[in-house]
C-alpha cells in the first residue's frame, strides 16, 4: 500500500488541489490516492524541463548513456517491488509483470549504448577545401503520453531514447496506474538524473495532455493509446508543427494453414488472445483458419481456454487477471453481447465471480470478416475464429482491417512463409509463434491506422528524438569560383 502519489516536477514531489483513489481491479480495494493535476502543474513541468535542457544537452552522449545503465541496475534491484505494484494496480499476473519489468530493463540496457552510437557521417563536398559532416541534435522538451496496459515498459521505451539523445521530458502516465510511474521516477532520481530532466504529471488528457499538445516549448509528443485520442492529438499538435509519434490500436490475426502444427498453433493463439487479459495492442484477436482444420483447431483452443485459471494476479497459479477498471470491463462485456448476436459462442462470454473485473477467456466461432467483433479492437480476452478456403483468402481477410500492428502464421510451407511476409500489412510479424512480444533491439510499431511517426525500440527509436544537422566548413576561406545552387 502507498500514501498519496504526487507529481515529480524539477526534482521535487509536488501536490495538487485534488486527488483520487488508485483501485486494485482484482479486489476493488483502494491502494492509496494519486493527485489529479491540471494545466497549472503541466505548465510548471514544461518550464522545469526547459530550464534543464541546456545543461542536459551539453552532457556528453556517452555520459547520458551511462546514466541509463545505472537506471537499469537500480530497476533490477527493485524488480520484485515494481512488478508487485504493477500487478496490484493494473491486474496482470506476477509472472507477466516480472516479464514486463525485465523488458524495460532490456530497453534501458540497449538504449544506454546509443550514447556511444549517436553517429553522423562525413560526406565529400563538391567544393574545394570544404569538409562536410552530419550530426544529431536533440529536439528540446518532449512530452510522453503513456497508457495503463504496460505502465513500466512503454514509459521506459520512450524515456530511454528521448534522454540519451539529450532531450528533457514531461511524462504523463495513465492516471489509473500511478504507482509504477512513481517508482520509475524514484529510480531515475536514485541513479542521479539531474533535476528537471524528467518530470511526471498525473492528470486527465483533457487538461494535462492538452496543455502539453498546445505548449509552444514542447517540441515533440510520443503517444501510445486509443485511435480516437491519438488522432485528435495528431491534428492538434500540427498547429504548432510538433513532431508526433502515435502507437494506437490493433486487430491482430493469426493465420492457421492446413499443414500447421495445430497443437502449436492453438497454444500460440491462446497465449496471444488471453495473456495479459487480452489488454495489449499486440494481442491475438482473430484466428483465420483453413476450413479443413478449423474443427480440430477450435477444439484445442477451447480446451486451452477452459484450462486457464482466472483470478487475482498475486495468487499462484492464476493465468488471467482482471480488466484494468470498470470502464474497460464494461467495454469488454458489451462486445461479448455483440458477439453473441453476431456469431456463435464456443466458450466463455461471461463475468467470473461477483467481485473484481474478471472476464472468462472467450472464443467465438462462425465469425465473418465484416462482423464488429472481427473489425473492432476489444482489448479483452476474446478470440474470433474465421474459417477460410484458401491461402489467398486468408491473406485478404488478415489485411482487411484498418489496423496493422502485428500478425502470425502457422505453416510448414516455406514458400507461403515468404509470400506471407511480403504481403502482410503489419509492422511486426511472426512465423509459428504468437503475435505478442517484441525485443529491445528490434523496431516496434505498425502500419495503417495503428501508427504514425517513427518506430519505437531498437536503433530506430532515436530517429524520432533528434534532428539532423548538416555542417559545411570552408577551411581555407578561398574565394569561390564554383557556382552554388
Amino acid at each position: 500500500m502507498h500514501e498519496l502519489i504526487k507529481n515529480y516536477i524539477d526534482g521535487e514531489w509536488v501536490g495538487a488541489s485534488r486527488s483520487t483513489k488508485n483501485i486494485n481491479p482484482a479486489t476493488g480495494e483502494s491502494l492509496g490516492e494519486v493527485v489529479v493535476s491540471g494545466r497549472e502543474e503541466a505548465l510548471k513541468a514544461v518550464e522545469a524541463a526547459k530550464r534543464a535542457f541546456p545543461a542536459w544537452r551539453r552532457t556528453p552522449a556517452p555520459r547520458r548513456g551511462e546514466l541509463l545503465a545505472r537506471v537499469a541496475i537500480e530497476m533490477a534491484k527493485r524488480k520484485e517491488e515494481l512488478a508487485r505494484a504493477l500487478t496490484l494496480e493494473e491486474g496482470k499476473t506476477i509472472g507477466e509483470s516480472l516479464g514486463e519489468v525485465q523488458k524495460a530493463i532490456n530497453n534501458l540496457e540497449f538504449q544506454s549504448g546509443e550514447g556511444r552510437r549517436l553517429n553522423g557521417e562525413t560526406v565529400p563536398s563538391e567544393l574545394p577545401s570544404t569538409f562536410c559532416w552530419t550530426q544529431r541534435d536533440p529536439l528540446g522538451v518532449v512530452a510522453l503520453v503513456t497508457p495503463w496496459n504496460f505502465p513500466v515498459a512503454i514509459p521506459i521505451w520512450k524515456l530511454a531514447p528521448a534522454l540519451v539523445c539529450g532531450n528533457t521530458v514531461v511524462l504523463k502516465p495513465a492516471s489509473i496506474t500511478p504507482w509504477t510511474a512513481k517508482i520509475i521516477a524514484e529510480i531515475f532520481e536514485t541513479a542521479g538524473l539531474p533535476k528537471g530532466v524528467l518530470n511526471v504529471v498525473f492528470g486527465p488528457g483533457s487538461s494535462v495532455g492538452q496543455t502539453l499538445v498546445e505548449h509552444p516549448d514542447v517540441k515533440a509528443i510520443s503517444f501510445t493509446g486509443s485511435n480516437e485520442v491519438g488522432t485528435k492529438l495528431y491534428v492538434d499538435a500540427a498547429a504548432t508543427l510538433k513532431k508526433v509519434q502515435c502507437e494506437m490500436g490493433g486487430k491482430n490475426p493469426v493465420i492457421v494453414l492446413e499443414d500447421a502444427d495445430l497443437e502449436l498453433a492453438a497454444t500460440g493463439a491462446a497465449q496471444g488472445a488471453f495473456g495479459s487479459t487480452g489488454q495489449r495492442c499486440t494481442a491475438t484477436s482473430r484466428a483465420i483458419v483453413m476450413s479443413s482444420v478449423a474443427k480440430e483447431f477450435t477444439r484445442l483452443v477451447v480446451e486451452k481456454a477452459r484450462a486457464l485459471k482466472v483470478g487475482d494476479g498475486t495468487t499462484a497459479g492464476v493465468n488471467v487477471g482482471p480488466c484494468v477498471d470498470e470502464s474497460q470491463f464494461d467495454t469488454v462485456m458489451s462486445y461479448l453481447e455483440i458477439g453473441k448476436r453476431e456469431a456463435k459462442l464456443a466458450v466463455g462470454g461471461e463475468r467470473v465471480g461477483d467481485k473484481g473485473f474478471f472476464v472468462a477467456p472467450t472464443v467465438f466461432v462462425g465469425v465473418k470478416p465484416e462482423m464488429r467483433i472481427a473489425q473492432e479492437e476489444i482489448f479483452g480476452p476474446v478470440l474470433s475464429i474465421i474459417e477460410v478456403e484458401s491461402f489467398e483468402e486468408a491473406m485478404h481477410v488478415a489485411n482487411d482491417v484498418k489496423f496493422g500492428l502485428t500478425s502470425s502464421i502457422y505453416t510448414r510451407d516455406v514458400g507461403r512463409v515468404f509470400q506471407y511476409a511480403e504481403h502482410i500489412e503489419t509492422g511486426i510479424t511472426h512465423v509459428n509463434s504468437p503475435t505478442v512480444g517484441g525485443e529491445a533491439q528490434l523496431p516496434f510499431g505498425g502500419m495503417k491506422a495503428t501508427g504514425v511517426g517513427a518506430r519505437e525500440m531498437g536503433r530506430t527509436a532515436i530517429e524520432f528524438y533528434c534532428e539532423w544537422k548538416t555542417v559545411y566548413v570552408d577551411y581555407t576561406g578561398a574565394k569561390r569560383t564554383t557556382n552554388i545552387y
